[in-house]
């Protein structure tokens, strides 16, 4: 693999920082001076631990196409103050959580160099609104933009809604409520054995199995996030870049964490990601 995690990408985010531009400026014609603003808003409450208050507001409707141009306005914001895209997130894609939200995806959600975490990590509950997590399988594109690598991940989620209802629109404008992830070790971020080979995904909290599926969030397989996600991607006029990860979304559910918790990923009951937490 010519670039793991970490490794700077220059060139790349400059690319990546110039398509963000161009959304803005599209956004900007479509009316966006509110989203602008609202931009503003929603990434001052994101870094305050406290996301999404502009959805506490009964009035307050966003459709669909608007909640992702906001979603890529803050990301814009975010690669002009320094942050890195690293990739994306598939969400509400499998049984688990489209029985919890209530809601059919799939969406999408941006993710950051800064909110990568290494396997073992201890997590901070107060660095977090409301914590919870998922495990799920992440796939690595490749120089030639084909899957290089597929592996289990941690998603780490600010679970929260504000809205009477929850609804898509206010899970997209806040990224898929996504705020991080934990790698596993290099040699399985570098694994082609699940590329062609569909194994069992398990998840396990203070050494209690809470759930276990197939890798993949449906019989689909890794192909149909990604080629929804390509697609999604190209309405807003952004691609995937060699190097970016991508959550394909799990067949298994949301769960929240508390202080104490020990969380661990397996595939065929062998451990690959694992985070506690700890005040």
């Amino acid at each position: 693999m010519s670039n793991l995690l970490g490794i700077s990408q220059g060139n790349k985010d400059l690319g990546r920082d110039n398509k963000f531009r161009e959304i803005l400026f599209v956004s900007n014609l479509l009316s966006s001076y509110e989203l602008e603003e609202l931009a503003v808003r929603q990434l001052s409450d994101y870094q305050s631990k406290n996301p999404g208050t502009c959805f506490l507001d009964p009035d307050f409707n966003l459709d669909i196409t608007s909640a992702y141009k906001l979603q890529d306005i803050v990301t814009k914001n975010r690669i002009q103050n320094g942050e890195r895209v690293i990739g994306y997130k598939v969400g509400c894609t499998g049984p688990g959580t489209k029985s919890q939200f209530g809601m059919d995806g799939p969406i999408r959600g941006t993710l950051f160099a800064s909110e990568v975490r290494q396997n073992g990590v201890s997590l901070n509950p107060d660095e977090f609104c409301n914590l919870s997590i998922e495990g799920e399988m992440a796939i690595m594109i490749g120089e030639d933009f084909k899957t290089e690598a597929v592996f289990p991940v941690i998603e780490l989620h600010n679970f929260i809604f504000r809205s009477k209802n929850k609804n898509l629109s206010e899970l997209i404008a806040n990224n898929g409520i996504n705020s991080g992830i934990v790698l596993p070790d290099i040699p399985h971020q570098q694994s082609k054995k699940y590329l062609r080979h569909n194994g069992i995904l398990s998840l396990a909290i203070n050494g209690t199995n809470v759930g276990q599926a197939g890798l993949w969030p449906n019989d689909s397989g890794l192909e149909s996030s990604l080629n929804w996600l390509k697609n999604n991607l190209a309405e807003y006029g952004i691609q995937l870049m060699p190097n970016d990860i991508v959550l394909a979304g799990t067949a298994l559910g949301l769960y929240p964490i508390k202080n104490g918790d020990e969380v661990l990923v397996c595939v065929d009951g062998q451990p690959e990601v694992s985070c506690s937490v700890q005040i």
